[in-house]
């Protein structure tokens, strides 16, 4: 890396799932915002043209005199083009289409098993995970073959198995996994210390909390704003406002199948203590199914949505349009995105020290009371070239044992995509809280068949037989 006046001049970061139509776009304005770095983003993806696009919509970014980053944007048309020479590798992919996702989703209802995501636990997320190892395998092979010093920031759902896989495949790599769930909690905590305190113009970033659970289940057992204690504020604002919850724009909610008005975090708080710090469509498929996702009228009397896969195909449709229309010339809105990706970028460089979130292994025990296999997501320091995991401490006892059984699951989903086991699938389906007391053992074998069959053409060839 060349060094000028504390910018980076020269930096590669290759793109694997380079023609996003969401992801990329995040990633290419929050660069492009960025005067301190500059350099080649060489994106590569199974689908050329939509990459080809992504470099168009990059390029006509970098020409525009508003925007302070400067990159030239490439596209590689297979892994070794695309890492040699990378100094940050992004990963951000669809693992399958939203065809298979469909299935993930939809088929476990036929038993009355509801997800609200289904990318991450549950059966849908298992499913996915299932097609996923061996996409992270590869990558993984790639990046020990020909970038095996970069950084590697993923992106991609389920986080967890994600990272999980990149170390089982080299243990020495550099990765970590990103999410923003933990901003969010971060943000509404800010917006209720404002209401109830007075406050004006917190700043997100300025809600010192501890971080410690796993992607998309992540708690706060400590939370702080300049010496002020929040947790008596949480707990005042949810004895006051539990039945209606929290939202700040009624007027859009129905339209975005992403909100909620927090009010599982808030029925969590009162139950365990701890601040549930994802959204709540992520924390109820993580409990058991009688709670929170036992059938759609639950769902609406919480306040938050089952995301349907039809919907994510609708949206799908809207970001291709985008796509078309940015790469003949509609010019992107630049607007900060609020995540934390070229930040961390910049810390890794050398240009700043930040803390933030992360999901690595628990190698240095972050979570005292968790294996070292596990793959956590808590606090570290970011510098030059270093993340130094925080250490988190113990996860209360009950709350350790909603955590358990998912951390059990990743290890033997991982093993089952491995030796290609059908049998440790039905057991990772019958440990899931989701699935657990809903069905008989002979319709889960029966729901698992039925959606690797669905999700077979991405699946090795071993499954098939």
């Amino acid at each position: 890396m060349e060094y000028q006046n504390n910018n980076v001049k020269d930096l590669k970061i290759s793109y694997i799932g380079g023609g996003s139509r969401g992801w990329a776009w995040t990633f290419m304005t929050d660069l492009s915002l960025e005067p301190a770095l500059s350099g080649t983003i060489c994106l590569y993806d199974l689908d050329k043209k939509a990459a080809v696009n992504n470099q168009i919509i990059g390029n006509r970014l970098n020409e525009r005199k508003d925007t302070c980053g400067k990159w030239k944007y490439t596209v590689a048309s297979g892994l070794k083009e695309a890492l040699t020479d990378a100094d940050f590798i992004i990963i951000s992919i669809l693992p399958g289409t939203f065809d298979e996702m469909e299935s993930d989703v939809h088929l476990p209802e036929r038993l009355g098993i509801y997800q609200s995501v289904g990318d991450t636990a549950g059966p849908g997320g298992m499913i996915r995970a299932l097609r996923t190892i061996p996409m992270f395998t590869e990558i993984g092979e790639a990046i020990k073959a020909y970038a095996p010093n970069a950084w590697v920031i993923n992106y991609t759902n389920p986080m967890s198995l994600c990272v999980k896989t990149l170390y089982h495949v080299y243990p020495e790599i550099k990765a970590f996994g990103c999410c923003h769930e933990v901003f969010g909690t971060q943000k509404l905590l800010k917006n209720i210390v404002e209401e109830s305190l007075g406050i004006q113009e917190i700043k997100r970033e300025d809600i010192y909390v501890n971080v410690l659970g796993i992607n998309h289940f992540t708690w706060f057992d400590y939370a702080s704003y300049k010496g002020i204690d929040i947790f008596p504020v949480y707990r005042d604002y949810i004895d006051r406002h539990f039945e209606e919850g929290y939202h700040e724009n009624d007027n859009n909610w129905a339209n975005n199948m992403f909100e909620c008005y927090h009010r599982v975090k808030f029925d969590l708080f009162r139950k365990y203590g701890l601040i549930a710090a994802a959204g709540d469509r992520h924390l109820a498929e993580f409990m058991p199914g009688e709670e929170y996702l036992k059938n759609p009228e639950t769902v609406k009397k919480w306040n938050f949505a089952l995301t349907t896969v039809a919907w994510r195909k609708e949206d799908l449709q809207n970001r291709l349009a985008k796509s078309q229309r940015l790469a003949e010339g509609e010019e992107m809105v630049l607007t900060p995105s609020g995540e934390e990706g070229i930040l961390l970028i910049k810390a890794l460089c050398g240009l700043e020290r930040v803390i933030s979130n992360v999901n690595i292994p628990n190698t240095n025990q972050q979570i005292t009371n968790l294996t070292a296999e596990a793959v956590v997501e808590t606090n570290a320091v970011f510098e030059r070239d270093s993340i130094r995991p925080i250490i988190a401490g113990a996860l209360p006892g009950e709350v350790l044992k909603l955590v358990t059984p998912h951390v059990e699951n990743h290890e033997m989903i991982l093993k089952a995509a491995l030796a290609y086991d059908k049998s440790l699938v039905v057991k990772a389906f019958l440990n899931d809280p989701l699935v657990k007391g809903r069905a008989s053992g002979e319709e889960v074998e029966k729901l698992v068949e039925n959606m690797i069959h669905n999700t077979v053409k991405y699946l090795p060839e071993e499954w098939k037989r």
